[in-house]
């Protein structure tokens, strides 16, 4: 049964030979109306602002929700970074070796043409020498010649 502040204001009570006083069951019925219309206008109150707070709890969670998938998010894309990171770190590691073979090919090479011309100038000052000997030789002779001549 709802029993409302109004219902209580105006509830009527038979009345007997000795029955209650009309004026003092009025005046206790008005003080309970008006303590029922402050409960029922504080539990209205307590109503919305549970209403708010579950609203607040719905809207926290949502963000919470939001949230996570920003970490878990965040958390992928640091993965991703590492990984690229370290590919790109073993691709410039490869690009150095690859490098560092070049050099040494060509130094190994360019070590070898030298040799070659260090060798091709030894025997062409081989050749000289000798050429120079046969030459001088050819002159003392001759100039042995002349001596004996005289």
């Amino acid at each position: 049964m709802d029993l409302t502040p109004l219902d209580v204001r105006y509830q009527e009570f038979p009345t007997g030979l000795r029955g209650y006083q009309k004026e003092a069951v009025r005046s206790y019925l008005a003080r309970v109306a008006e303590v029922m219309e402050g409960l029922i206008q504080e539990n209205e109150g307590l109503k919305e602002r549970l209403r708010a707070l579950e609203e607040e709890v719905a809207r926290l969670k949502e963000a919470e929700g939001e949230l996570k998938r920003a970490v878990v998010a965040a958390e992928r894309i640091a993965r991703e970074l590492k990984a690229q990171a370290e590919r790109e770190a073993e691709l410039i590691r490869k690009e150095a070796l690859a490098a560092k073979e070049q050099v040494l090919k060509e130094a190994a090479e360019e070590l070898r043409r030298l040799r070659g011309e260090v060798e091709r100038a030894k025997q062409e000052k081989a050749l000289f020498l000798g050429q120079l000997r046969a030459l001088l030789e050819g002159y003392l002779d001759s100039v042995r010649r002349l001596e004996g001549a005289s």
